[in-house]
């Protein structure tokens, strides 16, 4: 017992050596570290999907003035009732195709939220919005299950083209479900072919929703493209990780 308590008296006394003024706050800070290590939840485990994901392989969708001929912005934007003053988040804003026109629609009084989670990219997506003078625009980092928005804070949050590249979507779709405000969207736009080709089928999105709470209140095809328009509000309570259900692939 003795050589247990020894040591680590003669640790404590070598530091009060080295700097007898500050061992007594080293030590406590040491002992804080270690309680905090120890009192750590554990991390939630979230289902993993039964269908494939797919890579990230560019930060735009399509040149934007082919968008453009198509009108693709100007239909989304009507079709989810953006207007101004509002506050939008834009999940996978790549080069900001959608930040770039949702900046003006909102106005002054209105946010944009422009989040992407590569960092070449949020580069680009920066110096264009500084370029530009969206003084109401915010460009953020965000992770590939979580994209770290800010609790009850948009009226809208919109998924373009890029929802398929989710590599764990229930876990997505669990950290955003409470990020709207009371009356808000979420928003997914993809294509309708599997997500191994870059697209999402509109039932797997819909039971997937689902699974966490959301109900669909609009879709629609949008013209031209083979693309649609899915609208979502969280109309149940967030389950628990551990219950939320995994939808079949097919």
């Amino acid at each position: 017992m003795e050589a247990g308590v020894d040591r680590p008296r003669r640790w404590s006394s070598g530091i009060r050596r080295l700097c007898p003024a500050g061992a007594p706050a080293l030590l406590a800070t040491a002992a804080l570290l270690l309680a905090g290590c120890e009192k750590q939840p554990p991390q939630p485990i979230f289902p993993k999907p039964q269908r494939p994901v797919s890579p990230i392989v560019s930060p735009r969708f399509s040149n934007e003035d082919a968008r453009d001929r198509i009108g693709e912005a100007d239909t989304v934007m009507k079709l989810a009732d953006i207007r101004a003053g509002m506050s939008v988040a834009d999940i996978g804003a790549g080069e900001g195709y959608y930040t770039v026109r949702l900046a003006p629609l909102v106005g002054k009084d209105g946010r944009v939220l422009a989040q992407d989670i590569v960092p070449k990219t949020i580069e680009g997506l920066a110096r264009r919005v500084q370029r530009e003078n969206l003084d109401n625009v915010a460009v953020k980092t965000g992770e590939p299950n979580d994209p770290k928005l800010p609790e009850r804070s948009f009226d809208r949050i919109l998924m373009i083209h890029m929802y398929h590249e989710i590599e764990s979507p229930l876990e997505f779709l669990w950290h955003i479900r409470d990020d709207v405000k009371p009356g808000g969207r979420v928003v997914v736009v993809d294509a309708d072919r599997g997500t191994d080709r870059h697209g999402t089928p509109p039932r797997l999105l819909i039971c997937e929703f689902a699974s966490l709470g959301f109900e669909l209140t609009r879709f629609e095809r949008l013209a031209d493209t083979e693309s649609y328009f899915a609208q979502f509000e969280p109309r149940q309570k967030r389950p628990q990780p551990d219950e939320i259900p995994v939808c079949p692939a097919g």
